[in-house]
This record gives structure tokens, sequence and C-alpha cells, in this order.
């Protein structure tokens, strides 16, 4: 299974090396101010963004920038649209019926290996929050621990397949993740697939102590909440995407000194989540957005 750590490690190389690239692309036309687009500099262009789930905490930068006129400042008039189970924002931005879309880099690496040219131009989270949750007090310390387990984990998702080449899980017995916890609950032994950021909270709700392992403690740590684009796109809107990297990078820049401010905006935004919720992944998510390169580099 060395292929798919190989696999991981080139494909991730590739894409970096195609979000430097095109930054720097839009950077130097920014620069240089001699495109035809920011001669039309005061036009407004209506664009759409589908976000990879419902909204959340986790897009605080979006609705930072939506609330501050960071878009508006920057001639895009923004449509926010929801993702969800039902929801692929890759398909819909390929199909061209979004402009601008959110997912996960391992998602955006599948979708080139299918052909599908999408180009990164940000990212929110400079790490994944993926982890698996136990009951307190299941010494699962390694990953090899799995075995003799129950796992819930979502068939196809690809650091299940990557964990499975690095370590010798054959004992482990997995079962669909559906996102119900009710069998997790009933069964102190077992394992679910969880973000860090979310999951830990509605099982204290439920009065079910749990603990955590991120995923990423295996190597396998890829961006999240990725901004992105088609490469067709791209090439023949430049000004507007440099327009809306300014606008995202200044949404996450306010969000980091109002947070709870742009929370409640998000709660206003999606009713069917509770604020405390959102406050919990607000406080949690903080390292994965302002941490690792962003403490640096910024975040982008």
């Amino acid at each position: 299974m060395k292929k798919l750590l190989e696999w991981k490690k080139s494909s991730i190389a590739i894409l970096s090396i195609i979000v430097v690239l095109m930054l720097a692309a839009c950077s130097s036309e920014d620069a240089g101010g001699s495109t035809g687009d920011s001669a039309d500099s005061e036009s407004v262009d209506s664009v759409k963004l589908v976000l990879n789930w419902f909204a959340k905490a986790q897009h605080g930068g979006v609705y930072a920038a939506q609330e501050q006129g960071y878009f508006e400042e920057n001639g895009l008039d923004v449509t926010i649209e929801p993702g969800g189970p039902q929801v692929s924002s890759i398909q819909m931005v390929a199909s061209g019926s979004a402009q601008f879309g959110l997912a996960h880099a391992d998602q955006m690496v599948i979708a080139r290996n299918q052909g599908i040219e999408l180009v990164a131009v940000a990212a929110a989270m400079q790490g994944s929050p993926q982890a698996w949750m136990f009951h307190k007090g299941q010494e699962i310390d390694e990953f090899e621990d799995l075995n003799g387990r129950t796992v819930f984990i979502q068939p196809g998702i690809t650091y299940w397949d990557y964990l499975k080449g690095e370590y010798d899980l054959s004992g482990a017995k997995e079962v669909a993740y559906t996102g119900q916890h009710v069998n997790f609950m009933d069964d102190e032994t077992s394992v679910t697939q969880a973000f860090v950021t979310s999951e830990p909270y509605f099982m204290e709700l439920e009065n079910v102590e749990t603990e955590t392992m991120l995923i990423s403690e295996s190597g396998y740590d890829p961006y999240n909440v990725v901004l992105y684009v088609t490469k067709e796109y791209l090439e023949e809107n430049k000004d507007q995407v440099q327009k809306f990297v300014t606008a995202f990078v200044e949404g996450w820049n306010y969000y980091k000194e109002s947070p709870d401010e742009i929370t409640k905006a998000i709660n206003e935004a999606n009713t069917d989540i509770a604020l405390e919720a959102l406050e919990f992944e607000q406080t949690s998510q903080a390292e994965f957005v302002y941490g690792g390169d962003a403490a640096e580099h910024g975040v982008g």
C-alpha cells in the first residue's frame, strides 16, 4: 500500500505547486494593474459560492466577508449556497452552475484524478480536524488499537484507505457511518469517525464522555475548507478570482478578532444548529485556522 502514500504525497505536492503558481499569477496581475478586468473596476460581478456543508463556524471568514461588505468593496455580488449530503460543490463548480466552491484538499485531488481540473486558490484550515472518537477510558493510543473493535466509517472515505495501507487494521470491524451516533453510544468499545470541532460537543450533550485521536497523527493531514475554482474560470477571470481571495482573507482576519459577532450571523443563516454548537466549533477550530503555516504567513 506504499503506492497510496506515494500517490497522496505526489498529489498534494502537485496541488501545492498549482496553488502557488496560480496565486502568484493572480498577485502579479493585481500588482501590475494592467489587466482588462481592472479597467472595469467599478462594475459588479455576480458570482456564486457553494459551501462544502451547511453553514457552520468553519465558514466564518466567508460570512465575515459578507457581513462586513468585503465582497462588495471588491466589486463582487456573492450568493452563498449551502452544501450538504445531497449537494456536491465540486459537481456544481465543474458544471459551471457556481463559480467558487469549498472542499477538502483530498476531495480535490480525487476530482483532479478523475479529470476535473480544479485549482485551489486559498485554504481556511491549515490542517485536518478529522479524528477517531471513542468512549473515555478505552486506552486507544495507536491506530492498531482499532483492531477488535467496531469502527463506524463512511464507505470510500480516503483516509480510511490510507490508514489500512499504513497499519494492519485487518481486525477492525467496519460498519457504515450514517451520521447518527446511537449505535456508537450503545457500544462502549466502538470507534467512530468524527470532527473534533463538533461531534464531542454533541456527545457531551448526551452525557457521553469521549476522547479523540486526530487522523493527522498518521501523517494524513490535508488542508480543509479549501477555496477553489475551475482552471478554465481562473484563466478567464483572474481579476475576479483575486478579488474574491482578497475578500476571503479579509473575512478570516476579521473573524479572528470578532468571532462571536460572525457566529451569530452564521446561526441566522443556519437555524438548524444551535448557537452553542457553533460556539464550540468556533473555539475548537481556532488552531486549525490560525495555527500552522497561517501563524507565520497568515490565513489563505
